[in-house]
């Protein structure tokens, strides 16, 4: 089944239940379409830095390969390998765009097509409107807040003994 990553700009002082519409859902895996045509791919994605890294590859491949004298099989063979490079990595070149453009990926989701990954996000990310995460809190490394499901509570840890230790030496202060 597919998985796709769930990604967000960054709320400047908004609501970041206003701007649900730009969330992007980037589909993990192989893209057939850079693997067939990368730059146009490149191109329709807005991935900017990673298309002047293509053509600065290609041309340099080309560059190479004219000097070495180097036969249409060997060049062929080699620009099939970039391509499918280009297939495997594009995903992961998108993805690096987008953190980049201070975008934050909120969610992970395992589904059949877009439409449903779409549709288990927002059923799973209504659920936890009450539980709105401070972005500030979690970046100064404090802890994840708890929260309370009715029906499900979370479980309490077992109480300290009071006079005991508990390890080898069950006493304090005895002699070993």
């Amino acid at each position: 089944m597919p998985v796709y990553t769930v990604h967000a700009p960054l709320a400047d002082g908004t609501d970041m239940r206003s701007t649900t519409d730009r969330f992007v859902f980037v589909r993990d895996g192989f893209s057939f379409w850079a693997f067939f045509a990368g730059p146009v791919w490149l191109l329709y994605r807005r991935l900017w830095w990673a298309l002047a890294g293509y053509i600065v590859l290609s041309i340099a491949v080309a560059v190479t390969f004219s000097r070495l004298h180097a036969d249409f099989g060997t060049r062929f063979v080699v620009m099939m390998l970039i391509a499918i490079l280009m297939g495997f990595e594009a995903v992961s070149l998108r993805r690096w765009t987008l953190s980049r453009r201070k975008w934050r990926q909120l969610d992970i989701v395992v589904a059949d097509d877009e439409e449903a990954a779409e549709r288990r996000f927002f059923d799973r990310w209504t659920m936890t409107r009450d539980l709105e995460l401070s972005q500030s809190a979690v970046d100064r490394g404090a802890p994840p807040p708890t929260r309370t499901i009715p029906g499900q509570p979370f479980s309490q840890p077992p109480p300290m003994p009071h006079g005991d230790i508990i390890g080898l030496f069950p006493q304090p202060g005895v002699p070993r």
